[in-house]
């Protein structure tokens, strides 16, 4: 009977294809901080090795950025370019805690954008202000 775990022998399995790390699909504002520009952007996809996001200005292949987003603060490397998305690699992965935490920030953002909205609103009606300009 053969060894049930032949790739000990062979060394570690070798992800197929593009991809080295599982995806989460999102849509949420970013920015990159690049030398040249800050770019706001969409964060598309995330896994810990990479991203993808949309953005209409132009960035060059090899260009680096940090990519902002919740609790994102990340240098990566632009890897792909074409019409509008950019995918990037990141210098050092992620955690999977920070995935995760972007995963639940993700998941309330529409909420609090709309908490936001109402209580601008609410604030705006009334005439409530924050600032001293008011006096």
């Amino acid at each position: 009977m053969g060894d049930p775990t032949p790739e000990k022998e062979n060394g570690p399995i070798v992800p197929v294809g593009r991809r080295s790390a599982p995806r989460l699909r999102l849509s949420l504002p970013a920015q990159l901080v690049a030398v040249e520009k800050v770019h706001t952007c969409i964060l598309l996809n995330l896994s810990r090795t990479g991203a993808q996001v949309a953005i209409l200005d132009a960035m060059r292949e090899g260009e680096g950025a940090i990519l902002r987003c919740g609790v994102i603060n990340h240098f990566a490397i632009v890897t792909r370019t074409e019409f509008g998305l950019n995918a990037l690699e990141f210098d050092e992965p992620l955690t999977d805690q920070i995935v995760l935490e972007i995963r639940r920030y993700h998941e309330n953002f529409e909420e609090r954008e709309k908490r936001a909205l109402i209580e601008t609103a609410r604030k705006w009606v009334t005439g409530d202000t924050d600032d001293d300009r008011a006096i």
